[in-house]
């Protein structure tokens, strides 16, 4: 399949930025104690180090239904993309839950199952294989339909322990469900919304067949369109999100009432805003020109190999900075889903610290995307597509 430059490098750029959302979870001295988006408690700087990681799910999820489009009109076999995405949906739900989590907490009891983007995107891929047959428009109408209702669903009348409710609640919402032996799932990427956002990146996969005026043109529009009607729906403050904005003690922090928008699950306005801010950069980035553009290309043409990579050292790093700090390998607790990290005990770095790590993870990993990526390139292996 020909790779599409500003696809690489949208992908990377997230790749990129997402480390610091979890170098911030893992590594930042108040990420298990305070919410980075509670206006009461945080600080400019916490909180748009935290919303610039928005764009990291939305995007990818996006782009993994572009590249499910692209794949399926170079393979043009229906039965064998079929196929295919069905191997894939149900290769990434077991990675997410048997290695993603692993990575994540460490935790050799697997105490916490989390559903999150890797296993989202597994769901997205098995639902999206069924709908093959049915044309561009129609699936991309579907997933315009599910990103811009979903946020009905609180609205329907429904008894608290409902059967529907009991049913519903996992696939439209963040939900906590109880396992065997003390166990739980905590499904934090309810798969219907996001499917939304896959099946709407499968149907605009189609404008990658434009040429790159034409492409780049679209791009601005609708990038420009989405953060309008994001500002116009947001400004209303009556539907689109499940937390309205609000005046706030001075114009800065109402500013970030403004911006504060919900990602669990991602709510109508999510969308926009960072869709919106996607399709702007995807429409700068066509030509693969510019340092930048080159450098994320890397990381983007390897996501998985990075995605995975990078929790490793951060979770390592972690480690290392907890033993320096003083803490015994008795205070640290892996079932906690506090990542290791001792519960009620300040631990943890700055802010300022925790920009460092991040720019020092991305820098290393580096050399093993390239390494990987031409491995990948030079060898047809079967098991290199699912990576």
């Amino acid at each position: 399949m020909r790779r599409i430059h500003s696809v690489d490098f949208m992908r990377g750029f997230v790749m990129i930025i997402m480390a610091l959302d979890h170098v911030r979870d893992l590594i930042h001295v108040n990420s298990i104690t305070q919410s980075p988006t509670n206006l009461e408690t945080t600080t400019p700087q916490l909180f748009f180090t935290r919303w610039i990681t928005y764009l990291c799910a939305p995007i990818f999820v996006f782009l993994a239904g572009t590249s499910a489009y692209l794949s399926f009109k170079n393979n043009d076999n229906l039965i064998q993309t079929r196929s295919f995405l069905q191997k894939r949906g149900l290769y990434l739900i077991a990675l997410e839950f048997v290695v993603v989590n692993f990575l994540l907490f460490f935790d050799l009891g697997f105490h916490n199952f989390i559903f999150e983007v890797i296993a989202a995107i597994g769901v997205g891929f098995i639902i999206l294989s069924f709908m093959l047959k049915w044309s561009v428009k129609t699936i991309g109408i579907i997933g315009l339909v599910i990103i811009f209702c979903h946020n009905l669903l609180p609205l329907i009348p429904l008894q608290q322990d409902s059967i529907v409710r009991t049913i519903l609640s996992p696939l439209f919402t963040i939900s906590v469900l109880p396992l065997f032996s003390g166990k739980v799932l905590v499904v934090a990427y309810p798969p219907i919304p996001w499917l939304g956002i896959m099946l709407t990146g499968f149907a605009c996969g189609k404008f990658f067949e434009w040429s790159d005026v034409l492409r780049k043109k679209l791009f601005l529009e609708i990038g420009l369109g989405a953060l309008l009607l994001f500002v116009i729906v947001r400004f209303i403050n009556i539907y689109g999100d499940s937390v309205p904005w609000s005046v706030q003690k001075n114009s800065v922090y109402t500013f970030l009432s403004f911006m504060n928008v919900t990602k669990y699950p991602p709510s109508l306005l999510f969308c926009l805003i960072t869709l919106g801010i996607m399709f702007l950069i995807l429409a700068i980035a066509e030509q693969p020109k510019g340092w930048f553009i080159k450098l994320a290309s890397v990381y983007g043409k390897v996501p998985l190999f990075y995605f995975l990579a990078h929790f490793v050292i951060i979770h390592i790093t972690m480690l290392i900075i907890l033993y320096w700090q003083g803490f015994s390998s008795a205070q640290i607790d892996f079932a906690s889903g506090t990542f290791g990290r001792p519960k009620d005990v300040t631990s943890g770095l700055s802010l300022s610290a925790v920009y460092i790590i991040w720019i020092a993870v991305v820098v290393l990993l580096y050399k093993p995307c390239i390494w990987f990526g031409k491995y990948k390139a030079e060898n047809s292996y079967w098991w290199l597509k699912y990576i």
